[in-house]
């Protein structure tokens, strides 16, 4: 029976300090077949894959790859068995092109006066576009890593693969910063490829992609494996419950909202990225207490950079932002972070959390100069301690040391959690949340949307900015839909279907937002009044979801890249993204 199976992992353990990783985990993959991973932040399958790629060695357990028992040293010996990986958290090189990080280890040669050899760029340009226009991801070779976007960053991991034509194709999370009609186009790749008889290892935590492309489904749980499940007699509930170990609610229970005084007011924004194309055109609107509005829109139309440019990590061309009263437009990050805003920013690694600090540093970044944390200018290692302890317990934050563990071995997930937690534990006035479920499991997707609802009944006002048309669906109060850069419809929640949503998304609709004067349409005027919205059906629209995400043919112009954030020179740590280390998803 061992030769139907192109890939055996036996007996697998893996430990690191204070954590048992992957425990006595056996798994079988049929060549040809996509199987999928599936289980909660923290659950191992990262670091399973991660050994099946070299990247760390079994401390017990054999892998067998076609039926001959194999020791990987190293990814370049993964590549040699033609073991392809595209990784959670991109392994890139900041300051190269596009072209020289896809072809590094391969690169096309040429010789120079009929015996020197060097790098032929040209023809490596000439390659990348081309395999980029045969796979529909859409990437300009000559462009350096940091002056584009995470959406474009994750096309490259996967081009990456792709080039080196690799047989067992490994993607971990590889949709996490897509936008629905990339996902949609990823996964038809997907299916492609396992019909040109690649195999197939996906880690996921988005139970409809499982259900979608996947034939089998291996569930972890804190480092054990729980069953493998055919996905076609399966349920997507069956899954979750088993991943979380726990019945997970599929719905998101609020109560009407209660909207309060005016505390984030904007008007007329607009904002320039570092190469001076105008990705926010003359935004206006409000946020209120209570109050979660949401901004809608295909990825790169320049919701992000609203975010940012409130909460400081670009400048603002002109326009005004009024908290409480107060103008903060040229306010410093610190400046506005005391008067009263949380930052949950797109980019965790980079912006949220500093890599090599630990956990209880990092818990803390955003008031250690205050008491208890710091007294008569001396830190209070016992604070930081305290502090720390309070949240892993509260945000079910899972590390190898505690409160010791350096932020860099910790997954994904788990990351994001911690963010998310001492951005919430500051109770700010406004709360800005920038894709705070990305790469998030269903269980702490779940956790993250009952406190951001319980934040909004404690008066805090809330901005939502999300690729999720479900979530946003579901969450938001009052919903604005960008397009190139322009707010095209601010409405309440309860007035709008999916359908909607997806046609102002896409720019089908015309926009709505110049009937009243500063960009707040007669209904977000009424929603701001006593709006109240539950459930809604708003949400539950197929044909809306497939308007929003499968008849987009291309992105915002807005988008081109999001790095005005390092125009603003904020950046939290300098560390190139090749360093970003694996930790256990």
């Amino acid at each position: 029976m061992g030769e139907e199976y192109i890939v055996e992992m036996r007996h697998i353990t893996k430990r690191f300090p204070g954590i048992v990783a992957n425990d006595d985990v056996t798994i079988q993959i049929r060549k040809g077949e996509i199987y999928a991973l599936l289980g909660e932040n923290g659950a191992g399958k990262s670091t399973l894959m991660s050994m099946l790629f070299g990247m760390y060695e079994p401390d017990e357990g054999e892998i067998l790859i076609r039926g001959e028992k194999v020791k990987i040293e190293s990814p370049n010996h993964a590549t040699r068995l033609n073991i392809g990986m595209v990784h959670q958290h991109f392994k890139l090189v900041s300051n190269y092109t596009v072209a020289e990080n896809i072809v590094m280890g391969m690169e096309p040669v040429k010789k120079v006066l009929g015996c020197i050899p060097v790098v032929d760029i040209k023809k490596a340009n000439s390659d990348i576009r081309a395999l980029s226009e045969k796979y529909g991801l859409a990437v300009n070779p000559t462009d350096v890593i940091e002056n584009i976007n995470v959406s474009t960053q994750q096309r490259v991991e996967i081009l990456k693969m792709l080039y080196r034509e690799a047989e067992i194709l490994i993607f971990d999370e590889p949709t996490a910063v897509l936008t629905p009609q990339e996902i949609d186009f990823l996964l038809e790749i997907i299916k492609g490829l396992r019909e040109k008889g690649k195999t197939i290892i996906l880690i996921t935590h988005k139970l409809e992609e499982i259900k979608r492309i996947a034939d089998r489904c291996a569930i972890l749980n804190r480092g054990k494996l729980i069953d493998v499940l055919d996905v076609a007699e399966t349920s997507t509930r069956v899954m979750a419950n088993l991943m979380v170990g726990r019945e997970v609610s599929f719905e998101t229970e609020k109560k009407p909202a209660d909207f309060g005084k005016v505390v984030l007011d904007v008007s007329n924004l607009n904002v320039f990225n570092k190469q001076e194309f105008q990705v926010v055109k003359n935004v206006s609107f409000q946020v209120h207490e209570g109050e979660i509005l949401a901004i809608a829109g295909v990825a790169g139309n320049g919701q992000v950079e609203i975010a940012d440019a409130i909460a400081g990590l670009m400048p603002v061309r002109s326009g005004k932002i009024v908290l409480n009263g107060e103008d903060i437009t040229g306010a410093s990050i610190r400046e506005r972070t005391l008067k009263g805003i949380s930052y949950i920013p797109e980019d965790r690694q980079n912006y949220g959390v500093v890599m090599d600090f630990t956990l209880s540093e990092n818990l803390a970044l955003k008031n250690y100069f205050k008491e208890p944390f710091c007294r008569k200018g001396m830190l209070d290692n016992r604070a930081f301690e305290e502090n720390s302890r309070r949240l892993i317990e509260k945000y079910d934050i899972r590390s190898g040391q505690g409160s010791g563990t350096v932020v860099r071995s910790m997954s994904g997930g788990n990351q994001q959690k911690a963010i998310v937690g001492r951005e919430i534990e500051l109770a700010s006035p406004l709360m800005i949340f920038v894709q705070p479920t990305r790469g998030l499991d269903i269980g702490a997707i779940e956790n993250i949307h009952r406190q951001m609802i319980a934040e909004r009944d404690r008066g805090r006002a809330i901005l939502l900015i999300s690729l999720e048309l479900d979530e946003i669906m579901n969450c938001a109060d009052t919903i604005a839909v960008i397009y190139n850069g322009e707010l095209q419809k601010i409405a309440s929640a309860g007035s709008l279907t999916t359908n909607q949503v997806g046609e102002f998304m896409m720019g089908v609709r015309q926009k709505e937002t110049e009937k009243s004067t500063a960009g707040k349409s007669e209904a977000g005027k009424e929603a701001a009044g006593k709006s109240a919205t539950g459930k809604g059906t708003a949400g539950k629209s197929e044909a809306g979801k497939e308007a929003a995400g499968r008849s987009v043919t291309g992105k915002g112009t807005a988008g081109k890249s999001e790095t005005g954030k390092e125009a603003a020179g904020k950046k939290v740590t300098g560390k190139g993204a090749e360093e970003k280390g694996g930790g256990e998803e």
